[in-house]
């Protein structure tokens, strides 16, 4: 058993708890044995997912926070804020990325941006996966191909994917 699992299993039984249900109900509304559900809730077995997914829906939560992943641990605040976010890409192992700038008078705009190459470093092809699906899901949500709600579900779902990838710091 992880700690991971551990506090999986306690933010389940907590919010099984919250909705009235006990271990039997829960475990008819997942289609799953009591007995997993018990393993669930005491970290005996790690929860995939797609199976946090479903839970987060019956359990009227959010699959980042069964995860144990904050996701309002600390807002950006002040422009300083995203800066020192931008600093910190600098130390991820993994993960490299070119600052591109075009100014006048030898541009006819003024636009910088970041670009991570889908193959040059370990964590760039997640990167420029992640950026396409939510350059799409943007797309879709402006447009009223999808509603807000779904867009938040589909954020939730993508953190709550992409929590268990740990980014290695280099040493400054």
């Amino acid at each position: 058993m992880s700690i991971t699992d551990s506090i999986i299993g306690q933010k389940i039984r907590s919010m099984r708890k919250q909705m009235g249900y006990n271990q039997a109900d829960l475990a008819k509304l997942l289609g799953k044995s009591l007995r997993t559900v018990q393993k669930y809730e005491s970290g005996e077995i790690q929860v995939s997912v797609s199976m946090i997914n479903e839970l987060a829906k019956i359990l009227n939560t959010t699959s980042t926070y069964l995860l144990g992943y904050d996701t309002d641990d600390k807002p950006l605040e002040c422009l300083s804020d995203f800066m020192r976010f931008l600093f910190e890409l600098e130390k991820v192992k993994g993960m490299e990325f070119l600052i591109n700038v075009k100014r006048p008078p030898r541009d006819t705009a003024w636009e910088c941006s970041l670009t991570f190459g889908g193959k040059s470093a370990e964590h760039n092809a997640d990167i420029c996966l992640f950026l396409e699906d939510w350059n799409s899901m943007r797309e879709d949500l402006a447009d009223g191909s999808i509603s807000k709600e779904r867009y938040d579900k589909w954020k939730d779902q993508t953190l709550a994917y992409y929590s268990s990838v740990t980014l290695g710091q280099q040493n400054e």
